[in-house]
């Protein structure tokens, strides 16, 4: 077994802050064992004739800190077998040190012995420079490891670990993604010790700070500017609770999870629409009305006492994850076709696959609402799962002319009822023939009428130009002028 590890924390800035106990301690080790000498106390305790190994060489010697921190335990794991040892880190150490968090994690694993002995940490002194009150709520984070969802941009944001201006840039880069380029914060250096330094300045000019070293912190200040919070998503969830609530929009109160399926329906086309004009500032507008039909039928879920938010995204998350083994556990699925195959057969065990002696249709699931063509499809793509499929086109042309005589049949006999559900069976086997071509019958209808849309809305204009009504031009010049339509279109197709 090693001899223990002494670990104690050198604070934020010189010696002056040091407090004598840990002072003693350090005077009376052999040799001290310091993650770093860039920090005020290590200077003036080799002034006094300390013994110190650093391990400041380590850092140049990686390209990522992980593997920096891994280096130094596994270095004081082996001073450990000689003899006890003191290992001095910046502040205190269980406030942002890597280092020791391994070291705990071996101690947990029985293989070393710690003793912590403490040490002051930075935040005390930083707070007393920025006059923060933490009680109002503030974060800690990584300036090495910052991930923009993990800031709350609600709170005093401290962000340690800012040791050069490469970090700065990260950080900054990150904090922009939330905040405005010219967000004001502050450059918070060797808080608490006589070389003291903070700077106010645009958040742009983060990496431009001379300045930074192992003392650095950035101070990012709570926001109070209501419309910075637009792009949060809690304060989406706070405008829709505000419209359903008893001081609220009186058309957003009354609405049910019945009474809002046709906007949903309505906005999901108009998402469609956006897509197709390659408009990505409408595209995204477009998703957002999407977005709020979800919240508005999760708010009247919680309105009711049935669910929130945050269970359809648990439902969502779940499914995601378990959906695809492949990404997230050790299943292997290396193309499309695979990930396809693997995701139906979770969805079958996922809807209880069999219930006594009888399974569910392979049919269940498709939901009716559907655009009647693209249900057609689905229908089909489902029973073809199983064998019940042409595997050539032939036998599809002679069903679909079996189709085509059957409805000229009806129509002949006046039947009208009868006549529209033979004319279904042939858009339902014209479906077959798309699909079998690989054609989205959906979206190929939706072409035809844009197509149509675009050469008729020529017509109308160009007898406004020449000051004719439609209405009283005859079919011929409609014609004449629909082929010019189909010719200026070529002509466009060729120039593009």
């Amino acid at each position: 077994m090693p001899y223990p590890i002494s670990i104690l924390g050198l604070g934020g800035g010189d010696l002056n802050q040091l407090p004598l106990g840990l002072y003693r301690e350090l005077k009376d080790a052999e040799t001290i064992f310091v993650r770093t000498l860039d920090h005020p106390v290590m200077k003036q305790l080799m002034d006094e004739g300390m013994e110190v190994q650093s391990f400041d060489s380590i850092y140049e010697s990686h390209d990522h800190f992980s593997r920096v921190y891994e280096e130094i335990v596994n270095h004081l794991l082996t001073e450990s077998k000689k003899g006890p040892i003191l290992y001095a880190v910046p502040g205190h150490p269980l406030v942002a040190e890597s280092t020791i968090q391994k070291l705990i994690q071996l101690e947990k694993n029985g293989d070393i012995e710690l003793n912590i002995l403490g040490g002051s940490s930075f935040l005390d002194p930083m707070f007393t420079a920025l006059k923060v009150d933490p009680i109002d709520g503030f974060q800690l984070l990584d300036g090495t490891n910052l991930r923009r969802d993990e800031i709350d941009i609600r709170k005093h944001v401290i962000i340690a670990q800012v040791y050069d201006s490469m970090i700065a840039s990260e950080v900054k880069l990150t904090l922009m993604e939330k905040l405005p380029d010219d967000y004001e914060v502050t450059v918070v250096t060797a808080a608490g010790s006589k070389g003291e330094s903070l700077q106010m300045i645009p958040l742009f000019e983060l990496d431009r700070v001379t300045n930074i070293s192992n003392l650095t912190a950035i101070y990012v200040p709570p926001v109070q500017e209501e419309e910075l919070l637009f792009h949060e998503f809690h304060k989406l969830r706070e405008v829709i609770a505000t419209l359903r609530g008893p001081n609220g929009c009186p058309w957003d109160k009354k609405q049910t999870h019945e009474s809002l399926k046709s906007y949903l329906l309505e906005e999901a086309y108009e998402v469609l629409d956006a897509i197709d004009e390659g408009n990505e500032d409408h595209l995204a507008e477009e998703l957002g009305d999407v977005l709020l039909q979800v919240m508005l039928h999760g708010q009247i879920g919680e309105d009711e006492g049935y669910f929130q938010v945050e269970d359809i995204i648990r439902h969502l998350t779940e499914k995601m994850v378990r959906r695809h083994p492949h990404v997230f556990g050790d299943s292997d699925a290396n193309n499309s076709d695979e990930v396809i195959k693997q995701w139906e057969e979770i969805k079958k065990q996922e809807k209880g696959a069999v219930q006594g002696n009888v399974s569910p249709s392979i049919l269940s699931g498709i939901p009716k609402h559907l655009p009647s063509l693209l249900r057609a499809l689905k229908i089909q793509k489902k029973a073809a799962k199983v064998g019940f499929d042409w595997g050539e086109e032939a036998p599809m042309w002679m069903k679909l002319q079996e189709e085509i005589a059957e409805w000229l049949h009806e129509i002949r006999a006046g039947n009208q009822n009868s006549a529209a559900n033979e004319l279904g069976d042939i858009l339902f086997a014209f479906v077959n023939l798309a699909r079998f071509h690989q054609i989205d019958p959906e979206e190929a209808l939706r072409q035809t009428n844009d197509k149509f849309i675009r050469r008729f809305q020529y017509i109308e204009k160009t007898l406004a130009q020449q000051g004719k009504n439609l209405e009283e031009q005859s079919l011929e010049v409609l014609d004449h002028l629909w082929d010019e339509a189909k010719l200026y279109e070529r002509r466009e197709r060729r120039e593009t």
